[in-house]
Parts: C-alpha cells; sequence; structure tokens
C-alpha cells in the first residue's frame, strides 16, 4: 500500500468533524450518559449481577466501528468512485486498491481507538472492570472490525452514488445496533432471540465480547461466525465491486 495514499486519507479524515465525533466520540459520550444515570450503576440480578452500565461498555466498543464502516467509509467509496477519482487513479502507477485499503486502514484504527476510548473511559469513571480474558477480547474485537469493514466494502460496492450509499448503509445500521445491543443488552435478550442475534456479525461480537470480559475465552463459535461473515462479504464485495 502507498504511503503517501494513507497519509493523505489520514490528513482528510482528520478533517472531518463529523467523522470524528460519531466514530471517535459518540460512543464513549453515549457511554458517559447512560453511566450518569443512578440506575444504570446499580447491580441487576436478569443481568447475571452486572450494572447496566457493565454491559453497555461491549456496545460502547462496537457502535464507533458501526458507524465508521456503515456511515463514513461507504459514502467516501463511492464519492470517490462518483467523482471519477478511482478511474483516473487506474491510469497512474498508484492502484485505486491502494486508496481503499488504506480507507480501511483508517477506519479500522479509528475503530480500535474508539473501542480504547470507551474501556478507559468505563474503568476510570464508572469503575467498570476491564476484560479479564484480555487476548480473547483483542481477538474478538479484531475479528469484529474486520467483519464491519467488510460489511462496509458491500454497502460501497452496491452503491452507485453517495445518496444510495448513505440510504443503504442506515437500512443496515440500525439493524447492527440492535444486534450490538445498543437497545436491548444481548445478556437481557430471550434465549431464543439472542441465539438468532449471535448469527449475525455483531451479535456474534458481542456475545463473544461479554464473555471476554467475564474472564472466559470467547465462544469459538462466535469467532467462527465473525470469521466467516468476514469471508463471505469480502469476497462479495470483491465480486460486486467496480471501480467506475
Amino acid at each position: 500500500m502507498n504511503t503517501a495514499v494513507l497519509r493523505t486519507e489520514l490528513r482528510l479524515f482528520r478533517r472531518e468533524p463529523g467523522a470524528l465525533f460519531w466514530i471517535l466520540a459518540f460512543p464513549t459520550l453515549l457511554l458517559v450518559i447512560l453511566g450518569s444515570i443512578p440506575s444504570f450503576r446499580q447491580h441487576h440480578a436478569d443481568l447475571g449481577g452486572l450494572r447496566t452500565v457493565d454491559v453497555y461498555v461491549p456496545v460502547a466498543v462496537l457502535l464507533g466501528m458501526i458507524v465508521g464502516a456503515l456511515q463514513s467509509m461507504p459514502q467516501n467509496i463511492t464519492g470517490y468512485r462518483e467523482r471519477g477519482i478511482l478511474r483516473r487513479m487506474s491510469t497512474t502507477p498508484v492502484r485505486p486498491s491502494a486508496l481503499l485499503s488504506a480507507q480501511m486502514l483508517v477506519y479500522g484504527a479509528a475503530a480500535l481507538v474508539s473501542a480504547l476510548c470507551a474501556l478507559a473511559v468505563g474503568r476510570l469513571a464508572f469503575d467498570v472492570r476491564l476484560p479479564e480474558q484480555p487476548y480473547g477480547y483483542l481477538l474478538a474485537l479484531l475479528l469484529a472490525i474486520l467483519a464491519a469493514l467488510a460489511l462496509g466494502a458491500v454497502v460501497s460496492a452496491l452503491s452507485r452514488t453517495t445518496k444510495i450509499a448513505g440510504a443503504i448503509g442506515s437500512a443496515v445500521f440500525f439493524p447492527m445496533m440492535f444486534c450490538a445491543g445498543v437497545w436491548l443488552p444481548v445478556q437481557a435478550m430471550p434465549h431464543g432471540l439472542a441465539r438468532v442475534i449471535g448469527c449475525t456479525p455483531f451479535g456474534a461480537a458481542a456475545q463473544a465480547l461479554n464473555r471476554a470480559a467475564a474472564g472466559d475465552w470467547p465462544g469459538w463459535a462466535h469467532l467462527g461466525v465473525l470469521a466467516a461473515w468476514t469471508v463471505l462479504l469480502t469476497a462479495g464485495a470483491s465480486r460486486w465491486f467496480r471501480w467506475e
């Protein structure tokens, strides 16, 4: 990958206040708001003795990558195609794939920073325990980021214009937030619903992160779901993507 392209994409990303807020700041801000509610700092039997703020830390970790992969990255990539930038790059030594790789690396790094911020604020502000199985947590987190980027690549591949990218991204965004547990934590879902949600990329990611946070190794089934979705979505994006 061309390092000049990567530096350019990183500089452009830093100039996007909307992306910086929604990817890096909003998940942590949501966690602070929820953690400031007294009842959310009380232990609940239906959450396995955890507090509501405890179970929302993995949600905040996933939220940044969902926003970046589905709301921001597809519109950027589609905008490059719509303006003919990818077509012009195909006639230069710098291939369009370098730009796409740089985009995915920038948004993947932003998702990782967002996750670390949520974990740090949860620990410092609300005494949420850090993951007791850090290696399993990191593995699940990286697989979740890869699956999110692959899903965003599919949205980019299917969108001819930025308006279509925004519409498709929004249509996928809200169901994925539900699967991640934004409106109802996975621990509070009925068992049957949780099993179905566990077959989706962010439902599997939420359950894998929860297990690792509790000190257990993430379930291989959930890690396998994330890996399978990453492979399938990447294959679909590669098949359907067009430079022009």
